[in-house]
């Protein structure tokens, strides 16, 4: 790696670790990667439930089916390989080229590509790895080119950067309802830590409040190695529990749920064991927004729920938005009070006792402003789409929210730390403005 000080004093600890801000838009969390010479910043998703990282290119060119919501969105800034004098195709014999075509034969993509046989056999050939298509869980695609480019990271201090040279990305034209790109953070060998080095460390997060989505002022940092693991004696560990059919994804293991004092409800053996075909768990997954909860588990939840909360329901307000339960809330003069000691609280109970009270707002959130003194607030949790395959249940982004998480891979474990994650970073003094 070649290492950049911006002309100042260069410090040990400022190259070990990565800091990189965290900016809330409504359905995710974004982080600015700096690509290519001159660097181009580009904001893309963070997403713990994948490995690609790649970010739409070509100004004019770039096309997104279904994506009539990010029309003319300013997020959608591009990527163009001849504006950087650092850019280059991928090769059909890199295992990065392997890894993105999903094939276990190294000489699949060189044949695809129109190589010899001798260049084959001997790992030679010169020529370019083909377009890829790539798809996620929620029925996105993204089709593209692997490229490799100078990908500039800061330091646990602002002034401190690293070039990454040779960065492998997928430079995409077209999507399926992937408007913006994305960071991959799984466990793959595609993904964005494990090319930087960093797989065997971890990385840790604090997810702003919602209140903050799309507020261009304010971010909480993404912290990559060594300091992301250290000094965490506040925080309960749950241990990650190893997949072999699916190794780059983030179970841990759901042993129950409280609702408010009312008896734990035991979840099934499901979200915490796997079947012979590598199904079951659950995956932790900053790229999903809402957790969701496999169907009769879930149908069990909502029934507690309306066991104890006697408000009147908002039927129309959950068919508007599809959340199953939504309840007016009341709201004396329209006067924006917290509200949250009137619904009972929601626990998460994982593996090696630990217990996350879900923070403020991250079960119920008011769907708009009070009116009549009263306020409408949903449920924002769902049901697992019904099907035996894959993981059984996702522990999404939005449950996440102030909350510090800490991904400790060199100990094969997560952690969790309630907290106001704008007022910790504001008072480390590492909040960021941008």
């Amino acid at each position: 790696m070649k290492i950049s000080d911006n002309g100042l004093t260069k410090k040990p600890s400022g190259m070990i670790d990565m800091m990189e801000p965290l900016r809330e838009v409504r359905d995710g969390y974004l982080i600015s990667l700096n690509l290519g010479t001159p660097p181009k910043v580009i904001q893309v998703y963070m997403d713990t439930g994948s490995d690609l990282t790649w970010v739409p290119c070509g100004n004019l060119s770039f096309d997104c089916m279904d994506c009539n919501d990010y029309r003319n969105n300013k997020l959608m800034s591009t990527y163009s390989p001849s504006y950087s004098s650092s850019s280059l195709r991928d090769l059909c014999v890199s295992p990065l080229c392997s890894d993105v075509h999903s094939s276990d034969n190294s000489y699949d993509p060189c044949a695809v590509a129109g190589c010899s046989l001798s260049t084959l056999v001997k790992g030679t050939c010169p020529r370019p790895c083909p377009s890829f298509a790539y798809t996620y869980g929620a029925g996105g695609v993204v089709i593209g080119t692997l490229t490799r480019d100078t990908l500039t990271t800061h330091g646990s201090s602002p002034s401190f950067t690293r070039e990454v040279p040779n960065f492998c990305f997928g430079c995409v034209g077209s999507t399926y309802r992937e408007p913006i790109g994305i960071a991959g953070f799984g466990r793959g060998v595609l993904s964005l830590p494990s090319q930087l080095g960093f797989l065997q460390k971890g990385f840790s997060h604090c997810f702003l409040g919602f209140k903050f989505a799309n507020n261009p002022n304010i971010s909480s940092p993404l912290v990559i190695g060594d300091l992301a693991i250290s000094s965490n004696d506040h925080l309960q560990f749950t241990s990650l529990l190893k997949n072999p059919m699916y190794p780059n994804y983030y179970y841990i293991g759901l042993e129950a749920i409280t609702v408010g004092n009312a008896t734990a409800i035991q979840v099934p053996s499901s979200l915490r064991e796997f079947d012979s075909h590598g199904n079951g768990g659950m995956i932790i997954d900053s790229g999903t927004t809402y957790t969701h909860l496999p169907g009769p588990f879930y149908t069990q939840l909502l029934s507690m729920l309306q066991s104890i909360i006697t408000y009147p329901r908002a039927q129309e307000q959950e068919a508007r938005t599809g959340f199953d339960l939504c309840y007016r809330i009341p709201c004396p003069n329209n006067v924006v009070t917290d509200h949250d000691h009137l619904l009972p609280s929601i626990s998460f109970h994982f593996s090696n006792n630990v217990s996350l009270v879900l923070p403020q707002g991250n079960h119920f959130y008011a769907m708009g402003a009070p009116s009549n003194s009263t306020v409408v607030k949903c449920l924002l949790l769902q049901n697992m789409d019904d099907s035996d395959s894959g993981p059984a249940g996702v522990f999404g982004s939005f449950q996440q929210q102030n909350v510090k998480v800490v991904y400790d891979l060199e100990k094969e474990r997560i952690g969790f730390q309630p907290m106001d994650c704008a007022s910790a970073a504001a008072s480390q003094g590492i909040i960021h403005k941008t």
